[in-house]
């Protein structure tokens, strides 16, 4: 019955789906309050995090599913110039150490960048 699991899927820790490189898709249970960097790091997803999530880098970029984009609040000005060093910069690219799960983002897809720079030095 997919109503059933539907409901059940509410009731369900959120998920978050990381596509790697090589297009392979990783759905994996994404805890409300853990920012995205946290996530990849819980699951074992290659996502540097140099800085460890102090906005210092840009080597946690990742590239947000547009479906998402909108739904995200605005990045900070300090974001925007970690970003504007990022490696293969798109129009949805944001910092996961600047994204933090929440129940609405259940679902949140975002795509690993062929590389990255260590924008920190």
């Amino acid at each position: 019955m997919p109503g059933a699991t539907r409901m059940r899927k509410r009731d369900a820790m959120p998920k978050m789906t990381f596509v790697e490189q090589d297009g392979t898709h990783r759905e994996v249970d994404a805890p409300a309050g853990l920012s995205v960097l946290e996530i990849a790091h819980k699951h074992g997803v290659d996502i540097e995090g140099a800085c460890e999530g102090s906005l210092a880098c840009s080597t946690c970029h990742v590239i947000v599913d547009p479906e998402w984009f909108d739904r995200l609040e605005q990045p900070t000005e300090d974001e925007e110039d970690m970003l504007d060093l990022a490696f293969g910069l798109q129009k949805t690219s944001r910092l996961g150490c600047q994204l933090v799960m929440t129940d609405a983002l259940d679902g949140l897809v975002v795509r690993l960048p062929s590389g990255s720079r260590n924008a920190g030095g």
